[in-house]
Order: C-alpha cells, then sequence, then structure tokens
C-alpha cells in the first residue's frame, strides 16, 4: 500500500476519533493524537488498523497533551511497585515514549497490562521498558545513552527508511539474484548482495579476522555501484565475521536502515569496539573510526523474531532464532507477490544448546536456501554434548591436580557464556575441581548483555536470570580486570583461564598462551571453531615453536611443551548429522540449496552429498559469483 491509501485507511477505521499527525517511521507507523485515553477505552482500533495494513501501528499523544517530565517521573514512580528495582527513567520527546530500564520489567507493565495503561492515561507518556542487566557493563550502558540522546537524529533517519519502504516499484519485472560477496567456500567476511528489479540489499558485512593475504573484508567493490545505493542491510548476528565490517558502509555514505534484533544491535556493537581495539593494538589501520560505529547505530531498526517487517517496497523480511548466539536469526525473505521465498541460515544450531530454544523448520513457504557449512565435511561429527562436558571437566581436574593452569580460548559472544554454564553447574555439582575460573577479555562486558535479554534463553535459564540467581554471576567467575592480573594467576596452579580471540588471532588468548605453553603442566583446550591461517588451527595441526616479542621488543623463540586437547561437541554451528536432519526436517522443503560458509572441500563435497541425499539442486558457488534463483 502506498502513503497515500494507508493514510486514507487509517482515517477510515478511526473516523470518531481525531488524530493529530500521522509519521511513517522505518516500517512503522505512528498516529498521534489529543485523546489517547480512546484508544484504550477501545483495544479494537489499534488491532484493526494493524489487521487492515498489515503494519506494526503504534499511537502517541500529541506533544502538547505530554505531562511535564519531572511531574510524570513522580507519578510513574508512584504507580510502579517498589520492589520493580527501577534504576532510570527518561523522557524522549522525538517519539513521545518515556523509557524505564528496571530489574523487573514484569512488574512494571503490570497484570495484563495494567500499570503501562495506567501510565499512558495519567501521564500521556508511553512506556518503552526496558530490563537493567544484573551484571554491569560499560558498553551496554553507553549504547542506551547514545540512542536516547540521539531520538531526534534517529527518528529522521527512520523517516528516511520509510522513504524507501513505502516507495512506489519502479518495475514489474520479478527477476531475483544473489552475489557471492563473502563466506563462499570459505569461513569469514560473510556478505551477500541480494538484488530483485526494485531492491538492492546486503545479508551481513563481516571481516575474516585470521586473514593474512588481503582477503579480510567483503568484495563490495564488485556491486557495480555506489554503496548509497543500497537499500537496506540486514545482519543475522554479532559475530565479527557477520558484522563488524558494517560501520565501513556508513563511513562510505550508506545512510540506509539496518534491521537487525536487538540483543544483536547492542553486541555487534561491543565487538566492533573491540576488533578497533585489536586493530591499534597490532598497529593494523582498522577501515572505520568510533564516530562511523555510533553512527551506524543511529540507523539500526530492531526486529523480534517471527516479525514480519517490510523492508523494501518488494521484500519482506521475518527473523527465526538460530540458536547460535544470543539473537542470532535466520533471515526469511518473501520477495515480490509471493514471487519467490529465500531463506538465509546464517550460523545455525540443529542440537543442544545450554543457551536456547530449538530453532525454527517450518515456513510457509520456501524456494531457495542458503546454508552454512562450517561443520560439513564427512568426518565433522560431534561427540554428544553429555560426553564433551564430561571431559572437558575431566581435562580440567587432571591439570589442577598435577599444578597445571587450563587456558581455554572462547569467542566473546556465545562459546563463554555455553562454556561457563557448564562449569558453573558442575561446580554446584561439586565435581569441578577449583573455584577459579578466571574471565579475559570481553566476556563479562557480553554476560551483562545476555542478562538484560533473558526472553531469548531457555525457560530454566531464563527463570534463573528473572530471579536474580544467573549463573553468569557464581562467584567462582572473576574478572581479569588488566595485563597485570595475569602474573599472579599464572604463579598460582589450579586456575581455569577463559579467555578472548577463540581462534586465537590476537587478544589476551595469544598473551596468556605466551606465558603458559613452556610449562608442560599447562593445558590448553579448544572448544571452538579454528579457521584456516589462525594460530589457533596451526596449533591444532601440531605447532611445535612459536616466535614471540619479548618485553625487549626482540623477537624469541619459545617451545610449546603444554598439552594441548580439542575437544568438539561445545560448537554453535551444527555438525554434518545436524546439518543433515536440519535440511530432512524442513517444510516445506527447498526447491535449491546453496552452500555457503565453509571451507572449500568442505563446501563442494557437501554440496554434491545433499543433492544426491535429497535429490534436491544444490550447488557451493564461488566469491563474486552472482546466481539468478527467479
Amino acid at each position: 500500500m502506498m502513503k497515500e491509501d494507508i493514510i486514507k485507511e487509517i482515517k477510515n477505521v478511526l473516523n470518531d476519533v481525531s488524530t493529530s499527525k500521522i509519521e511513517f517511521l522505518g516500517p512503522e507507523i505512528y498516529i498521534y493524537t489529543k485523546n489517547i485515553s480512546k484508544f484504550y477505552e477501545n483495544d479494537k482500533y489499534i488491532s484493526n488498523l494493524a489487521f487492515s495494513l498489515k503494519k506494526k501501528v503504534n499511537v502517541r499523544s500529541d506533544i502538547s497533551e505530554l505531562m511535564e517530565a519531572e511531574q510524570a517521573k513522580s507519578t510513574i514512580l508512584k504507580l510502579i511497585p517498589e520492589d520493580a528495582g527501577v534504576s532510570a527513567v527518561y523522557f524522549d520527546t522525538a517519539f513521545a515514549e518515556v523509557v524505564i530500564e528496571a530489574l523487573k520489567p514484569g512488574l512494571v507493565i503490570g497484570k495484563g497490562g495494567q500499570t503501562s495503561k495506567a501510565i499512558i492515561q495519567q501521564t500521556k507518556w508511553t512506556p518503552t521498558i526496558l530490563r537493567k542487566p544484573t551484571i554491569e557493563g560499560q558498553y551496554l550502558h553507553k549504547i542506551r545513552g547514545v540512542l536516547y540522546k540521539s531520538s531526534t537524529e534517529r527518528k529522521k533517519n527512520y523517516a528516511y527508511a520509510a522513504e524507501k519502504i513505502f516507495a512506489e516499484k519502479h518495475s514489474k519485472k520479478d527477476w531475483v539474484r544473489f552475489c557471492c560477496l563473502g563466506a563462499f567456500r570459505e569461513v569469514g567476511r560473510s556478505c551477500i548482495l541480494l538484488e530483485t528489479a526494485n531492491s538492492k540489499i546486503l545479508l551481513d558485512c563481516g571481516v575474516n579476522p585470521a586473514s593474512n593475504n588481503g582477503d579480510a573484508y567483503p568484495e563490495l567493490e564488485s556491486m557495480g555501484y555506489a554503496i548509497s545505493d543500497i537499500d537496506a542491510v540486514i545482519i543475522s548476528h554479532a559475530h565479527t565475521d557477520h558484522a563488524a565490517f558494517l560501520p565501513y558502509l556508513y563511513k562510505m555514505g550508506y545512510n540506509g536502515p539496518t534491521y537487525c534484533t536487538t540483543p544483536t544491535r547492542d553486541l555487534m556493537v561491543v565487538l566492533q569496539f573491540d576488533y578497533l581495539n585489536v586493530s591499534g593494538k597490532e598497529g593494523s589501520d582498522a577501515p572505520y573510526s568510533e564516530a562511523d560505529i555510533y553512527q551506524m547505530l543511529k540507523h539500526v531498526i530492531p526486529r523480534d523474531y517471527d516479525e514480519v517487517t517490510d523492508i523494501t517496497p518488494d521484500i519482506r523480511l521475518t527473523f527465526h532464532n538460530a540458536a547460535h548466539i544470543l539473537g542470532s536469526a535466520s533471515v526469511h525473505l518473501h520477495i515480490g507477490d509471493g514471487a519467490h521465498n529465500l531463506m538465509y541460515s546464517a550460523d545455525i544450531k540443529f542440537g543442544f544448546t545450554r543457551l536456547f530454544n530449538n530453532l525454527e523448520e517450518n515456513y510457509p513457504r520456501l524456494e531457495t536456501l542458503i546454508l552454512e557449512s562450517t561443520y560439513g565435511g564427512n568426518n565433522d561429527i560431534m561427540p554428544p554434548r553429555n560426553v564433551a562436558e564430561d571431559r572437558l571437566i575431566s581435562v580440567i581436574n587432571e591439570t589442577v591436580k598435577r599444578g597445571g593452569n587450563v587456558l581455554i580460548p572462547v569467542f566473546a559472544v556465545g562459546r563463554s557464556q555455553e562454556v561457563m554454564l557448564v562449569l558453573e553447574e558442575y561446580y554446584r555439582r561439586n565435581r569441578l575441581g577449583t573455584n577459579n575460573v578466571y574471565l579475559a577479555g570481553l566476556i563479562r562486558e557480553v554476560c551483562a548483555v545476555h542478562t538484560a535479554y533473558p526472553d531469548y534463553f531457555k525457560d530454566n535459564l531464563k527463570r534463573r536470570v528473572l530471579q536474580n540467581n544467573s549463573p553468569f554471576s557464581s562467584p567462582i567467575f572473576k574478572e581479569l580486570e588488566n595485563k597485570a592480573g595475569m602474573e599472579p594467576i599464572l604463579n598460582s596452579p589450579g586456575n581455569v583461564i577463559l579467555a578472548t580471540s577463540g581462534m586465537m588471532t590476537g587478544g589476551y588468548s595469544v598473551e596468556f598462551f605466551q606465558k603458559m605453553c613452556e610449562n608442560p603442566k599447562n593445558t590448553l583446550v579448544f572448544v571452538g571453531w579454528q579457521s584456516q591461517g589462525s594460530l589457533g588451527r596451526r596449533l591444532q595441526d601440531g605447532l611445535k615453536e612459536a616466535t614471540i616479542t619479548d618485553a625487549q621488543g626482540r623477537l624469541k623463540r619459545i617451545a610449546i611443551n603444554m598439552e594441548i586437547i580439542t575437544i568438539e561437541g561445545f560448537s554453535g554451528h551444527c555438525d554434518r548429522n545436524q546439518l543433515v536432519n536440519y535440511i530432512r526436517n524442513l517444510n516445506p522443503m527447498p526447491k535449491r540449496i546453496y552452500i555457503d560458509h565453509g571451507e572449500e572441500e568442505k563446501c563442494v563435497a557437501f554440496a554434491k552429498y545433499v543433492s544426491q541425499r535429497f535429490n534436491v539442486s544444490c550447488y557451493a558457488p564461488k566469491n563474486l559469483e552472482c546466481l539468478r534463483i527467479r
């Protein structure tokens, strides 16, 4: 529907309610009124509009009706129970919203939403309720502050996005193609350009942190037009190889929206700042600055799982739980008027995880699937999760018993939290031989973001976080605040160190390794994917010596005497069997499958296997290939 038709329909449905203004902001419609109480006397107004327009409709009070901020704050705090744990109340005039941060958001909403409705009716401000994290995190606090302070600018950005979404289609043709700009026959720098006759969108925009041969970034120059011509960007999840290059787009002139889940928004900002920090420490030039990250943040339009959203005149987006990391999503795109339906799996876990519910298997329509294959090799079969967990605890206890320390390189997002849940449970069951687990790098900051979004967890974990009994706050976890704290840890045996980065491409995992590797009592345990070219992969392949720079700046050869163990089963990716079971359980079965996000040999072999096993067209494209799918 065009804007004019939408406005006409709104006035038709609201024929007895006066509206002072109608705004199109991103994919949503905002209706301003001087009589907001009438909408809550008859809930059918909003539901009828949403059904009729197939859009998300927000009703706000006209700015002239809003209660003065200090008086409104006093009224709001009287309405909310004291044990809700309200930590902040601030007013966003641009959106006519009052943002309330509380430890117990449910008490702010009230039974049946009664408290929220009372706030609206008495103050005319519409509440937006955020959960206060149970772990303090400077990045999350900074992110929320930037969003609040930039609300006027964000509103302008959303209005710009709406111009594209509600624009008239300039072509009646219904062709669809995608171009492979990164992570095809490789792992890293995920990026796909999807084109229709009316739209150009990017699916992910990451970097390859392990690259040392000039292919760290997506092949954006191959698009053939300016970055500013892109209509929208979709980010599946926050990991560096999927989202770290996004600020570069805004540096180079892109001014459109980025769609992702709310946790993905916050986590990718944390990891982008870390990417800048690591680049600076390694003496390399980062492709963007902090200012570019903030500029990107102001353009993000968060979407929930299963929320259908128009993002261009002919593309409709729906995120589905991918069970990979917090907020991770598989991306379903409904293209044209039912012309084509594409699913970009991104990174998925079709198996047990302590963190998340199972991923989605059923869709109304699905013609094309782009599927990851990180563990798509013939021999990529992981042990049952309970076996992997018992093995990890056994290795830790054996190392502690012989007087050594255990180093576990982990990704700050995902594997860190999964391993922490295992260690916390085994400690409670008196099966972990130490109560000293040190967190080095961004792990604690990332855990803070996790505790702000418990609704994304499995029910048992969600319950613990909501009851302020978060396993991430267990006393066994101790944060390493700076490098000066490394020596005391290493000089006292019996410790477990979770350190980023997970592939040992920099950060604390490398620094701890250099200090620990010569002692045969110590153990290095890999629990996640190690990319080709990374130090982690070379250690897995049997590296016996390493070159480091000593305190005097001189190169020094050191022997690798510590025990090196890889424990499969903790990955947030599917193994070979899980990938096959995922395809088997998809309903409907896609007509064609394209394989990405895997080493070249695995991609090609897995594509051939899928073709034969399921009698479906399956192909592993190369980077820079463009394929028409309709």
